[in-house]
């Protein structure tokens, strides 16, 4: 797993981009780390997610509303689907 890619704080536009790149890279270098390696597998975990993202931030205390979304929310949404089933 990239450290670079958990550790990057996405508060703005760029730095989501920045992410996105990051996360490309990370499949391209550790595919055996994805559960989801089909674009079709990505985009329904992606929406699975999207729907249980609250959870995963009342489980772990973030003190997120996920209905207020951020560029930080959307970067949460994309690791998650990395591996969510």
């Amino acid at each position: 797993m990239d450290n670079q890619l958990y550790e990057l704080k996405v508060k703005d536009k760029q730095s989501f981009i920045k992410f996105l790149d990051l996360l490309r890279l990370d499949f391209l270098q550790h595919p055996e780390t994805w559960e989801n390696k089909t674009l079709p597998d990505f985009l329904e975990a992606l929406a699975s997610y999207a729907e249980d993202i609250q959870g995963y931030y009342d489980n772990t205390d973030a003190n997120v509303d996920a209905e207020k979304a951020a560029w930080s929310t959307f970067a949460d949404i994309f690791k998650g689907a990395k591996v969510y089933e």
